[in-house]
C-alpha cells in the first residue's frame, strides 16, 4: 500500500508528465478527505489522503476522457495497491451506471463492459464514498460548497438526462458524512465560503 510521501511523489511525477489543474484538484481532494476522515473513527486519515492524491492518477498518461480511470486503475495495480485502484474506477460514479460519466467515452467496448460489471458488483465502502464526496467539493484552490462545483462541471459538460439523479446521489453522500461526522462537513474544511463566492463565469 502506498504511503502518503510515496503518493505525493507519484502525483508530482504524474503532473510533470501531463501538467494541468488536475494536480491541484487532486491535492485539494486529498486534504479535504483527510480532514473529514479524522472525524470518522474507522477511517484512516493517511489512507484517505493517499486515495485523494491518486484518484485521478491516470491523467499522468495524457489528456483523456473516461480512459483516465482505466489508466489509473491499471497503474495502481502495477504499484500493488488494489484499494486505490478501485478508487480510480469508483470515484466518478455515485450512481453505479457506466453511462453517467461526464466526458468523452474514449475507452473500448470491452473496457466499458468491464467497468459496468465492476460497478454493479462492488459494494461501496466509506473510502469510495469519501472520495466521491471530496471530488464533488474540491476545486484546485480548495473546498467549496457542492452546488458550486456541480454547476461548474455542468457549465463545462452540459446537462445530460441523468444530471439531477447524479446530483441527488452526490448530495446523499454528503448527508451520509454529515451524519458520520455529526456536523456539516463544510465546517471542517478551510476557505469554503471564500472559494464558493468566486464567480463561475
Amino acid at each position: 500500500m502506498l504511503k502518503p510521501r510515496e503518493a505525493e511523489d507519484e502525483l508530482k511525477i504524474g503532473a510533470s508528465l501531463t501538467p494541468g489543474p488536475w494536480e491541484q484538484h487532486s491535492r485539494s481532494v486529498a486534504e479535504n478527505a483527510r480532514l473529514i476522515a479524522r472525524r470518522v473513527p474507522w477511517l484512516n486519515p493517511d489512507r484517505a489522503y493517499v486515495a485523494g492524491l491518486m484518484h485521478d492518477i491516470g491523467r499522468r498518461f495524457g489528456i483523456k476522457g473516461i480512459l483516465h480511470i482505466f489508466d489509473g486503475y491499471e497503474y495502481m495495480l502495477t504499484l500493488g495497491d488494489e484499494d486505490i485502484a478501485r478508487i480510480c474506477l469508483t470515484h466518478s460514479f455515485p450512481l453505479k451506471d457506466v453511462d453517467t460519466f461526464l466526458g468523452v467515452y474514449d475507452c473500448t467496448p470491452e473496457q466499458k463492459a468491464f467497468l459496468s460489471d465492476y460497478l454493479q458488483n462492488t459494494e461501496y465502502d466509506d473510502y469510495d464514498l469519501l472520495i466521491q464526496l471530496c471530488d464533488a467539493i474540491s476545486l484546485p484552490g480548495g473546498a467549496c460548497i457542492m452546488e458550486k462545483r456541480l454547476v461548474e462541471v455542468a457549465l463545462r459538460h452540459g446537462l445530460p438526462s441523468f444530471t439531477l439523479d447524479k446530483w441527488k446521489a452526490f448530495m446523499n453522500v454528503k448527508r451520509h458524512f454529515d451524519e458520520l461526522c455529526q456536523c456539516n462537513i463544510y465546517s471542517l474544511l478551510p476557505n469554503v465560503l471564500e472559494n464558493s463566492s468566486v464567480n463561475l463565469l
